[in-house]
């Protein structure tokens, strides 16, 4: 479809789709078209989701996952374990090992990875506030960052910022693939990763 050939209004739709991660400039195209070809009012629900959203989600000021709440409802529990402290790089990973089960601490969420190639570094993360709750009482920190060069670079950089903390830091086991995340892995999968994690020493795992 030549630009000169689409309205206004579905050029710049197709425009903001496109800004989504791993959405090109087809896929944008056949979303915008398949919102023309739904009805009126599942277009409009779409609509109204993105703008509730933005309205009413927000980033729990404790642990930094995505809220309508502030604390979160995990950090507001009282029967979560306030000693075990478990640092993933989403909140799509959090999700993950809590539909596993195999977790009853509290979490905090980097929001990311470090990744010097990309620019992004630990001042652009939520790694200062990780420093801060630990002083509160945690006895463990689980670093539960994905397998991924990133990942793994970013659980060393903790690792060293949280020697001088007199805590326990420990990764989750290998039974992620390497390159793999966390929200894509099976439930078992996950459990086990949290339940075999290792202590950490100078970057590597305690056998």
């Amino acid at each position: 479809m030549n630009g000169n050939l689409k309205t206004q209004s579905l050029s710049r739709l197709i425009e903001e789709l496109a800004r989504m991660p791993g959405v090109g400039d087809k896929t944008a195209e056949r979303l915008a078209l398949h919102l023309l070809r739904v009805p009126k009012e599942e277009a409009l629900g779409l609509a109204r989701a993105i703008e509730d959203v933005r309205a009413n989600v927000r980033a729990c000021s404790q642990c930094c996952n995505v809220s309508e709440t502030d604390p979160c409802a995990i950090c507001s529990d009282p029967g979560r374990d306030r000693s075990l402290l478990c640092v993933v790089e989403q909140p799509s990973d959090l999700w993950a090992i809590e539909k596993s089960g195999s977790f009853n601490g509290l979490y905090h969420v980097l929001m990311g990875r470090i990744a010097p190639v990309e620019g992004v570094g630990p001042e652009h993360l939520t790694v200062g506030k990780l420093m801060d709750r630990v002083n509160d009482g945690v006895r463990e920190v689980i670093l539960a960052t994905n397998p991924t060069m990133e990942g793994d670079g970013t659980a060393l950089h903790l690792e060293k910022r949280l020697e001088a903390r007199g805590v326990t830091v420990t990764r989750i086991a290998r039974g992620l693939p390497s390159g793999g995340s966390l929200p894509y892995a099976s439930r078992a999968v996950v459990a086990d990763a949290i339940a075999g994690r290792r202590e950490l020493h100078g970057g590597r795992a305690r056998p």
